[in-house]
C-alpha cells in the first residue's frame, strides 16, 4: 500500500468485526504500518490486540480516512462520536449496509462520503465491493477508496446510489444463495442414494471449483456452460430442467434478487 499520506496521516476504523477484521489484515499485509491505524471497537478480538495497531485511544487529528464498518444497528451510536471528529480533508468510507450516504451527510456535514458494499468472502481476499460517493468525492478519493477496499477482493464503481438495492440482491446477498445451492445440491445427491458426507464434499467442491474457473478463465459463463454440455447427454437433461423459463431458475433467480433489492429500499427508507 503506497498511499503516503494515508500512512503519515493515518486510518481510522470504526468497528472491528468480521469485515473490518478481514479489511484490516488485508491493508497490514499491503503494507500499511500498524501504528498509522485506529480502532474503535467495544470487544476487541484477541487477533486485534495482536496486530500493533492503536486501540480505543480516540481517532488521531484528521485522519486521512475514517472507514465505517459497524453494524447497521449500531449506526445510531456510531455516527455521533464522528461529529466532533476535526474533518479537514478527511474522506469517510462506510461498508455498512443498509444505511444512504444523506444519512450520513446529516451528522457529518459537507465531507467527502463513499458508500460500500461488499460481500462476505472478502473474509477470505474473495470479495466484490460496489462503491458510490457524494457530491464532494473526487477521482482521487474514489481511486483511495479503491485501493482499500481491493485488500479483500475486486471493487467496482456505480454511477447512481440507486444501484446499490440491485448490488445488494446480486452480491451482496448472494453468497447466501450459493450456499443455499450447495445444501440443495447435496441433498439432491442424497436423494440418488450418495451418503450425506460424500454428497456434501462433492456439491461443495463443485461450486467452489465452478466459481473460480468463471473466475479466473474470465469466459463468458454461458460458453463455460456449452463446453460441459453434450447433446442428449447427462448435462443436458439436468439443463433441459434448471433453465426452464416458465418454472426453472432463471425465473426463481430474478424473484429472489428482486425480493432482496425490495427489502434494501424497505430497510435505507426506515
Amino acid at each position: 500500500m503506497q498511499d503516503t499520506d494515508l500512512a503519515r496521516r493515518g486510518l481510522a476504523l470504526l468497528g472491528c468485526g468480521k469485515m473490518g477484521s478481514a479489511m484490516l489484515a488485508g491493508w497490514l499485509a499491503r503494507g500499511l504500518p500498524a501504528d498509522s491505524v485506529r480502532v474503535q471497537d467495544p470487544n476487541p478480538s484477541d487477533w486485534l490486540q495482536a496486530q500493533g495497531v492503536h486501540i480505543n485511544a480516540g481517532f488521531g487529528n484528521s485522519p486521512a480516512v475514517v472507514l465505517i464498518a459497524v453494524k447497521p444497528q449500531m449506526m445510531g451510536e456510531a455516527l455521533p462520536a464522528l461529529q466532533d471528529l476535526p474533518k479537514g480533508d478527511t474522506l469517510f468510507v462506510s461498508v455498512a449496509a443498509g444505511t444512504p450516504i444523506t444519512t450520513y451527510e446529516a451528522h457529518l456535514g459537507d465531507v467527502p462520503i463513499v458508500r460500500a458494499m461488499p460481500n462476505t468472502p472478502a473474509a477470505v481476499g474473495k470479495g466484490i465491493t460496489a462503491i458510490i460517493g457524494n457530491a464532494r468525492t473526487t477521482d482521487a478519493h474514489l481511486k483511495t477508496a479503491e485501493d482499500l477496499l481491493s485488500a479483500v477482493g475486486e471493487v467496482v464503481r456505480l454511477e447512481d446510489e440507486s444501484q446499490m438495492d440491485a448490488v445488494t440482491g446480486v452480491s451482496g446477498s448472494g453468497p447466501a444463495y450459493v450456499f443455499h445451492m450447495i445444501e440443495c445440491l447435496a441433498k439432491a445427491g442424497e436423494a440418488e442414494g450418495l451418503a450425506p458426507e460424500l454428497a456434501m464434499a462433492l456439491a461443495r467442491a463443485t461450486v467452489a471449483g465452478a466459481g473460480a474457473l468463471a473466475q479466473e478463465t474470465g469466459e463468458d459463463p454461458a460458453q463455460l456452460r456449452r463446453n460441459v454440455t453434450s447433446p442428449n447427454g447427462t448435462t443436458q437433461a439436468g439443463l433441459e430442467v434448471l433453465m426452464n423459463e416458465d418454472d426453472g431458475l432463471p425465473p426463481l433467480m430474478r424473484a429472489t434478487v428482486a425480493a432482496a433489492a425490495r427489502r434494501s429500499k424497505e430497510l435505507a427508507n426506515g
